[in-house]
């Protein structure tokens, strides 16, 4: 499946509402695993950003639709990146011509 590292930066509404974020945070993992993804790991994090999850899903289509799920909350603002396990990034290294 394919990985996405997603940085979250609280918002004020976020912020405000910090003691329900355990909850937040367990809802959209079972969220995430019914599309049928999985949370690889997730970290809280001190600098620009407050939290790093690190996901696999089925498709960009998946991915992106819970993203949107997620951002319309109101609680995070997210930067996705899609990653690449080494295997993969060699195999496309390796098929340059």
């Amino acid at each position: 499946m394919p990985t996405y590292i997603t940085l979250m930066k609280l918002t004020d509404q976020g912020i405000r509402e910090i003691k329900e974020a355990p909850q937040r945070i367990a809802e959209q993992i079972k969220k995430l695993e019914s599309m049928g993804g999985k949370l690889v790991a997730f970290y809280a994090v001190m600098g620009d950003y407050d939290y790093v999850g690190i996901a696999e899903t089925p498709s960009d289509e998946v991915a992106m639709s819970f993203l949107l799920g997620l951002g319309s909350a109101g609680n995070v603002r997210t930067t996705t990146l899609k990653a690449f396990s080494t295997e993969q990034a060699v195999e496309m290294i390796r098929s340059l011509t």
